[in-house]
């Protein structure tokens, strides 16, 4: 499993027209994709280190983690994660997990997310998602499970 946090001073996401999800304060939005392979391990690994990753800006100059400061969380389901680019010019798909496999875990990341208490919008699994956000600092990071 993998997952792209980006710590975002406001973000959305919509769909067909429709705000699925937003937040206008510090919060983050996480891009997840899944893999064959992957399970309730890789599940709660993922999700521990989205809710405990002291990536976002306290009050008194420290970082601190979306649990510390209760936090918004935007997840959004992104096969494209396991994009396989080393041939060719058209990417691979074959590492990511298909949609019955990966809907689920996604599902589970943000269930075990909610299970700590915070606040999770998600986007629609499978649609045509547009995803705004101000990626905040730019702090990126790579959560790979």
């Amino acid at each position: 499993m993998r997952a792209v946090l980006q710590r975002a001073s406001r973000a959305s996401v919509t769909v067909d027209g429709q705000v699925l999800s937003s937040f206008d304060r510090q919060g983050l939005v996480v891009l997840v994709g899944a893999t064959h392979d992957d399970g309730p391990e890789q599940v709660e690994l993922v999700s521990r280190k989205i809710a405990e990753l002291r990536i976002l800006g306290g009050t008194d100059g420290g970082e601190v983690s979306v649990s510390d400061l209760d936090a918004p969380v935007i997840v959004v389901s992104q096969f494209t994660l396991y994009a396989d680019t080393r041939k060719g010019r058209r990417p691979s798909w074959n590492a990511a997990a298909p949609g019955p496999v990966a809907e689920p875990l996604v599902d589970a990341v943000v269930e075990a997310l909610r299970g700590r208490g915070l606040t999770v919008g998600t986007g629609r699994f499978g649609a045509d998602m547009q995803v705004e956000l101000v990626n905040d600092g730019p702090m990126t990071i790579v959560v790979d499970a």
